[in-house]
């Protein structure tokens, strides 16, 4: 990806977590909250997503087999 389309990534990112997160204030101030975890799980992935388009290696999550 180039370092431009990068920085525009980042920028369009980092400006829809900061919606989601007021979001999830007005949604809890209002007592007005969808499903419990739907908004969290949402901020979760953007963080992800985030996470690799900054280049950010994070150690993966162990596999149990049942």
């Amino acid at each position: 990806m180039s370092k431009s389309r990068r920085e525009e990534v980042h920028h369009v990112l980092s400006h829809i977590r900061i919606e989601l997160r007021e979001m999830d204030v007005y949604m809890r101030k209002e007592k007005i909250l969808p499903e419990p975890g739907e908004v969290k799980a949402l901020l979760t992935q953007m963080d992800a997503l985030l996470d690799v388009v900054n280049g950010v290696k994070k150690k993966p999550a162990p596999i149990f087999n049942d």
